[in-house]
Formats: structure tokens, C-alpha cells, sequence
């Protein structure tokens, strides 16, 4: 039965939690990041009043020269502190925000991987990947936008009010109140442009996607003189997300249209409250000079403020996107303390299984069988009676609806993961290959294994000829997904690196395909004599090869419908022996291709 799918970890339920998470784990560099860029700021701050002493130093007469040039030291002083610190504040915020950006996408690479299958089919590889190297990105730039253009602000308002305190009161609460009201309304008119931002992160997320499904499927797009449609789709895509693009933007530039007035009003303000005092006599020339080069500093600071609490949200909003796609719920997950799986001789048993993709009819209805450790079973039937399904729910690349899946005796779901799939050893029909050499696309199955077991098993793979003849032989690289290597080629070394796994269990769906029919005969028996003491289960479509297996299911509708030797099926007349004749016949073996095929042949005289 299908539990339901987990929360997700309540850190990644939203921006805030997450971007939260990763500044506590780095707890300690933060908290000193943050306080030499406060301490470079209040360095700023303080050659602001200090030129006030120095101005009025000046404006005294008969003050000793000495007073004037100490100050003028402590100016110089300030300055130097207020440099060293910064480039102190910059080194470390290097480190840090490089550091945080490879934890982040780890992590979320972590919780992509765990994802089930079907996840990845719904899914473009390229718009995962973008969104997971633009989080980290964003998370960057969070961290700058904090450390450059928010907190020196701050602590510019800060130090100007405790100085405009010294100067007059009404001046303080005319800077505070200012502050408060654009600050808040910046704050509000960032969160409500956040949907903006999200929209133009997935269009852009979909579009890079787009783009590099398109690339990697570059061999279609030619064969089908498709290139100059590709450009018309592509540019539509385009054109969708500069739209998307232009909206955030422009959201921005408004932002930074009503503070520019906000702020031009404030200065007018305060710089004329300060005129009219000085004229009154009840401020110094020092504390119009102070009061002036604050007001310009907080002019520049803030301005840099207010887009960075724009910014922000626009980041969170990118941030938003990208756990609202990477971080669901999970599908197929282990239970709390879940054991590893202890497979000692890869006994497989399904109990009343039963699977459908979505609400279409049963993949697997009711599927009750038991194959022996070290059984050769082959698993035969027309195409889409379950046989590939099987194999998949063997792998838990999904969960059974009912019943219960058990390798020694144990439920596969009621065991982690990975020590299942460490047990299995798997060759699908469709090879996917890393762009890496031959030698570690066949060692990815036993990191440690060393060359000469890579080697013996490419031999039995029937491999080690045509890798040899390669131009850098088993260094070779493959190409993505090894597109450099034939479909057969690409099996064999899927096959090779099967064998090296060496795991209790061999899963093989249509594994030699590609493959002709003596490769074929000579890897199943190689399968047969070097497997001896393995369990093998192997869906086949050309059924003379599995004549050497211990014994055949034949699937039909999702049910087992045959079970016996490959001469004990042909005699007894039923579905097996149709289709075994039907092939040494060289006709479809099975009755959906036929009516298929007539549909076909209708089809093809009305386009003719």
C-alpha cells in the first residue's frame, strides 16, 4: 500500500526558512561578516562628525594648532580604518557567499535526486539544473545586496540620528519619521511586486529548459528540417520571458522613481531646517557642515537601500520558484529508520501486486510470483502488458498501489533506498552513458574496482574489441549521454557495467535490443555462465534468446498469464508458442502491433 508522500523539511516550505537555514549553519562567519562591514560603516559615520570638530576647531579663534591637526589625525585615522575594513569585509564575504553557494547546491541537488522518476519525466533536465545553479546565484547576490547595500545604510541613519540628537530634536524625529514611512512602503511595494519575480524566474527557468532540450535533441531538429521552426518556438519563448523580464524591471525602476522624490524632498527639508538654525544662531557651522554631508551620505546610502529592499524581493521571489519545483513532496520516500536491505540470495516475491500510471487501466493487476535466488527468469508478452513495469517497481522507482514487493523476505519499501538498488544490478533498453570516458562509465557501477575487472567485464559484455579500436580506447569520452557510440555499443558497455556491479540481482529490460541476434544469444549465455550463483530476471523481445533461461513468464494485461521452461510453453500451444511462431515467421508477436499495423498501412494510402 502507497503511503502518503512526506512533508518537506520545514526549511525548504518557503524562501524565508531557507535562506534562514543557511545563515545559521554559518552561523559564526556571518555574524563576524556582518560586524566588520557595521564597524566599516561607523568608521564612515564617525569622519562625519569628526569633520564637524574639525570644522569648528577651525572656526574658534586662538584654538591651538595642535587641537586642529589631532583632529585632523583622527579624520586621516578613520578613513584608513573605514578602508581596511571593508577589504577585510569583502575578503571574507568571498569566502563565505563561494562556500554557501556550494552547500546550497549540493543540498538541493540531494533533494532533486531523491525525487521518483515520474518527477524527472515531467520535468526539463536543463530548467532543474538552471534552477538550482540560479538559486545559488540569488543566494549570492542576497548576501552582497546585505552585506553592501543594507547594512551600511542602516548604520548611516543610525549614527545620524544620534548626531542630529546633538544638534536639535525636531530635526531627529523629522529624520526617523522618514526613514520609518520609506522603509515600510518599500517594503510593502517590493512584497506586492514578488509575483512579478517569481513569473519572470519560471519563464526563464522553462525557456533555458527549452533551449537546452532543443540542443540536446539537435539530431532530430535536422533530420526533420526543423531548424528554422525551432527558431520560430525558441523565439516565441524568447520574447515570453523578455515580457516577463520587462515587468520585473520596470516594477523596479518604479521603485526607484518614487524614492528619488521621496529623498529629494528629505534633503530640501533637512538641509533647510539646518540653514534656518545656524541663521538663529543655535547651530554651529560644523553642525551644518555634519548635518549636510550626512544627509548626502544617507542620499546615496539609502537609495542603494531602497533598490536592495527591492532587489530582495526579487530574489526571494527567484528563491520562491525554485523550491516550489525542486522541494515536493517526494513520491517514493524511505520510512523513518528504515533499515538497509540484507539481500543474502536475492530471493524476489510479488504479493497481489497491482500498479496503474495515473487513472489509466492496471499496468499490474494482481501479480503473485516467486523466483528462487539464482533463478534465470526471462519475462516475455506483447508490448504494454507490464513488463518494463515490473522492472521498474523491482527498482521502487515507484510504489505498488497494493500488495507487497519482498527481496529475502523483506519488504522493499520498508528498506532505504539505496541498499535496495545496491542489490540490483540494472540495464535498461535505453543506455544513458556520462559524458566521461568508457573506462568510468563502466566503473561507475564499482568506483573501486580496479582495471582489470573493468576489463574482464567489458570482455564478457563483448565490448573490449570495439573499445579498443576507439581512437583513445577505454579513455575515450562518450559524448552526452553517449552520443559518440552506436545504440549497440552504448548496450554493451550498459551490459559491462552491470557485470562489474556484481550485485545479488540482475535487472535486464530489453537490455540487448540494439544488439544483433548472435551478440545477443553470446551475452545471454555469458549472463547465464558468469551470473551462475545471481538471480536474473531479463524482459526480452526476441524469445530464442532466452531458451537457456531456468524459466519464462509470459505477461499479458498486466497479469501473468504463462509460467514454465521455454519448452514446456511451447507445448502447451497458449500465447508463448503463438508468438515464438509469429517470430521465426518474421511477423509482429503481438496482436496490438497487427492491428496497429493495418491501421498503419490504412493510413499510410490516405497520405499517399
Amino acid at each position: 500500500m502507497m503511503r502518503p508522500p512526506p512533508a518537506v523539511a520545514p526549511h525548504l516550505s518557503g524562501p524565508g526558512r531557507f535562506i534562514l537555514h543557511h545563515l545559521l549553519r554559518w552561523r559564526w562567519q556571518f555574524t563576524l561578516l556582518f560586524t566588520l562591514v557595521t564597524a566599516s560603516a561607523a568608521c564612515g559615520v564617525g569622519q562625519q562628525y569628526v569633520l564637524k570638530q574639525f570644522v569648528d576647531a577651525m572656526a574658534r579663534p586662538g584654538d591651538a594648532a595642535s587641537a586642529v591637526i589631532g583632529v585632523l589625525l583622527l579624520f586621516l585615522g578613520l578613513i584608513a580604518a573605514e578602508s581596511e575594513l571593508a577589504r577585510l569585509t569583502g575578503w571574507l564575504a568571498c569566502r563565505v557567499t563561494v562556500g554557501v553557494g556550494v552547500n546550497l547546491r549540493l543540498e538541493l541537488f540531494d533533494e532533486l535526486s531523491a525525487q521518483s522518476m515520474r518527477y524527472f519525466a515531467e520535468n526539463l533536465a536543463g530548467s532543474l539544473g538552471q534552477r538550482i545553479t540560479a538559486t545559488a546565484g540569488n543566494f549570492g547576490a542576497l548576501t552582497n545586496t546585505l552585506v553592501w547595500r543594507i547594512i551600511p545604510p542602516v548604520v548611516d541613519v543610525g549614527g545620524a540620528v544620534i548626531i542630529f540628537s546633538t544638534i536639535d530634536g525636531t530635526l531627529t524625529v523629522a529624520l526617523l519619521a522618514f526613514v520609518v514611512v520609506v522603509t515600510a512602503g518599500l517594503i510593502v511595494f517590493g512584497e506586492r511586486g514578488r509575483p512579478l519575480h517569481r513569473a519572470y524566474s519560471g519563464q526563464a527557468a522553462a525557456v533555458a529548459g527549452d533551449l537546452i532540450d532543443t540542443i540536446t535533441n539537435m539530431w532530430t531538429v535536422k533530420a526533420f528540417s526543423a531548424r528554422r521552426r525551432e527558431w520560430e518556438r525558441l523565439r516565441t519563448g524568447f520574447e515570453a520571458e523578455a515580457a516577463a523580464q520587462r515587468r520585473s524591471w520596470m516594477y523596479l525602476e518604479v521603485a526607484r522613481l518614487l524614492h528619488d522624490l521621496a529623498l529629494w524632498a528629505m534633503a530640501a527639508g533637512i538641509l533647510t531646517w539646518a540653514a534656518t538654525l545656524w541663521s538663529r544662531g543655535q547651530a554651529t557651522p560644523g553642525d551644518v557642515v555634519v548635518v549636510a554631508s550626512l544627509t548626502l551620505r544617507i542620499l546615496h546610502s539609502s537609495k542603494d537601500m531602497a533598490l536592495s529592499l527591492v532587489d530582495v524581493a526579487q530574489q526571494f521571489g527567484f528563491v520562491e520558484e525554485t523550491l516550489a519545483v525542486i522541494a515536493k513532496p517526494r513520491s517514493v520516500s524511505d520510512a523513518p529508520g528504515a533499515p538497509a536491505l540484507r539481500c543474502e540470495g536475492g530471493r524476489v516475491e510479488l504479493r497481489n501486486v497491482c500498479f496503474a500510471y495515473g487513472t489509466g487501466r492496471r499496468a499490474l493487476d494482481e501479480v503473485s510470483l516467486i523466483i528462487p535466488a539464482g533463478q534465470k527468469v526471462g519475462i516475455v508478452g506483447p508490448s504494454g502488458a507490464g513488463k518494463s513495469t515490473l522492472v521498474h517497481l523491482l527498482q521502487r522507482l515507484h510504489d505498488v498501489e497494493r500488495g507487497a514487493i519482498l527481496i529475502d523476505g523483506m519488504p522493499i519499501d520498508a528498506v532505504r533506498q539505496d541498499s535496495l538498488r545496491d542489490a540490483l544490478a540494472v540495464v535498461p533498453q535505453e543506455i544513458s552513458l556520462l559524458h566521461r570516458s568508457v573506462l568510468e562509465n563502466i566503473r561507475f557501477a564499482r568506483p573501486e574496482a580496479d582495471d582489470a575487472a573493468v576489463f574482464a567485464a567489458a570482455r564478457a559484455a563483448a565490448c573490449d574489441g570495439f573499445v579498443r579500436r576507439l581512437a583513445q580506447g577505454y579513455d575515450t569520452i562518450v559524448g552526452e549521454r553517449g552520443a559518440k557510440l552506436s545504440g549497440g555499443q552504448r548496450q554493451r558497455i550498459g551490459i559491462a557495467r552491470a557485470f562489474l556491479k556484481d550485485a545479488p540481482i540482475i535487472l535486464l529490460d530489453e537490455a540487448t535490443s540494439a544488439l544483433d541476434t548472435e551478440s545477443e544469444m553470446a551475452i545471454q549465455a555469458a549472463l547465464v555462465r558468469i551470473m551462475r550463483a545471481r538471480t536474473v530476471i531479463a524482459v526480452a523481445h526476441r524469445l530464442s534468446t532466452l531458451t537457456s533461461f531456468d524459466r519464462i513468464l509470459v505477461i499479458d494485461q498486466g497479469r501473468v498469464v504463462e509460467d514454465g521452461t521455454a519448452a514446456d510453453l511451447r507445448r502447451q500451444g497458449g500465447l508463448f508458442e503463438r508468438m515464438w511462431r509469429l517470430q521465426a515467421e518474421g511477423l509482429p508477436v503481438d496482436g496490438v502491433v497487427r492491428e496497429a499495423d493495418g491501421a498503419a498501412r490504412t493510413g499510410i494510402a490516405r497520405i499517399a
